[in-house]
């Protein structure tokens, strides 16, 4: 998963993690962010979290709300509590947060340097950077509020932060990766996630490159002086209609104002071949290998996605709202959270991990095989709509220890077989 740049639509929440959702997600990012490194290595871990469709989709199977801005923080808070204690064995630092959090950064970052032997002082100094960029260089209308920066023992790091506007309730996301960077001033992002404001003031596109020389002459020459009467000077031609420069074209993604997941924010070819492949491997695979006690179908289709979180290549996180299909929502959307199928999922995640750490791959094997058969069924796969399949959960969350941020879901229609689970 390379460099990238993109913008998306990202509403502004307000509110809090409920802490039964909060240890949960702290337990499956810790776990999910494992496999990865022992897939793919800590480099890919970095340019996941620096990609901003798989940090919104990673964000979703976690239980967070699907299209929000909340997932930024929640997902940030998550690592950052769940990777504390495997630092030394994953070589990751997570640093920063929201608000009081964020001025630390510099701080945390100087510790870390102390502790594994790197310059904290040059991490702080890219931390202060990163946060100057975004908030003076690129004006796009966005406070700064949130920096997460996560660094590895050899140096390499990325940044992951977050503007609001408040008068328009929406978020914007920046995602930076150091890996490849030459410059914090000439084109450095490696994402940018948020609202199309229209034109905006970038001085970090290459384009822009003389234009910031000429800056620079013009402070030199003719002073701050110098700059009010030119600005004075330009002022009439302001009102004047002018056609915009050429802007680059950016894959976007628009994460819409409603909560509720419709059928148009899924790409359902994709759905059904994982729940084909839950059908199909699930028997096989999870039968003999995993032996969790009580894990059914209903797990099975959740590490379906999970399993498409840990391998999925850019392009199949699209619509992350499909990913809110695995353990739902805590504020019901899709429907509130299967606790019992999460902490499965979490059960079986560990189990894998941890087999694979002692040299006993065959349970990581399993899942990765599961995502591949995914990928194989959904050229032909068919199954129930989006509307249907979220109908079907609502009816039995309570039997899968449904709950939200509205509490327990209360008993609905009884089911001959809940160990389906």
């Amino acid at each position: 998963m390379g460099r990238r740049s993109g913008s998306a639509d990202l509403p502004l929440h307000g509110g809090r993690v409920p802490a039964w959702l909060g240890q949960r997600m702290t337990r499956l990012g810790a776990v999910i962010a494992q496999a990865i490194v022992l897939e793919y290595g800590r480099d890919e871990l970095l340019r996941r979290l620096a990609h901003p469709f798989w940090f919104q989709s990673f964000g979703a199977v976690m239980g967070m709300d699907w299209h929000s801005s909340g997932i930024t923080t929640s997902v940030l808070g998550a690592l950052k509590r769940g990777l504390a204690p495997l630092s030394s064995e994953l070589g990751l630092h997570v640093c920063g947060g929201r608000g009081r959090h964020s001025r630390a950064t510099p701080a945390e970052l100087v510790a870390v340097g102390e502790r594994v032997g790197l310059d904290g002082e040059a991490l702080a100094r890219s931390s202060r950077l990163v946060a100057k960029v975004d908030s003076a260089a690129v004006q796009d209308g966005f406070d700064l509020y949130l920096h997460g920066f996560i660094v590895a023992d050899d140096g390499r790091w990325v940044v992951v932060q977050q503007g609001m506007n408040d008068g328009r309730k929406q978020a914007r996301r920046y995602h930076w990766l150091s890996e490849g960077l030459e410059s914090f001033v000439d084109a450095p992002h490696a994402a940018v996630e948020g609202a199309n404001q229209g034109q905006i003031v970038n001085l970090t596109d290459r384009r822009a490159a003389a234009s910031r020389e000429r800056q620079l002459d013009l402070l030199r020459n003719a002073g701050p002086d110098g700059i009010v009467r030119e600005l004075a000077r330009l002022k009439p031609a302001y009102g004047k209609a002018s056609a915009p420069a050429a802007q680059a074209m950016l894959p976007h993604l628009v994460m819409p104002d409603h909560h509720e997941v419709r059928a148009e924010d899924v790409i359902e070819r994709r759905l059904h071949g994982a729940l084909a492949a839950a059908a199909d491997r699930g028997p096989e695979d999870f039968a003999e290998l995993l032996l969790v006690p009580g894990i059914g179908a209903r797990t099975v289709r959740s590490l379906a996605m999970v399993a498409e979180v840990v391998h999925g290549t850019p392009c199949r996180f699209s619509d992350p709202a499909r990913f809110s299909l695995a353990h739902g929502g805590k504020d019901r959307h899709p429907y509130p959270v299967p606790t019992r199928v999460y902490d499965r999922t979490i059960a079986v995640m560990k189990g894998a991990v941890a087999a694979a750490k002692l040299g006993q791959d065959e349970k990581l094997a399993a899942i990765r095989r599961l995502d591949q058969q995914a990928r194989r069924l959904e050229v032909t796969a068919t199954g129930p709509s989006v509307e249907a399949l979220i109908a079907e959960e609502r009816s039995r969350s309570h039997a899968f220890g449904g709950r939200s941020v509205f509490g327990w879901e209360p008993p609905g229609p009884v089911h001959a077989d809940e160990s389906a689970a």
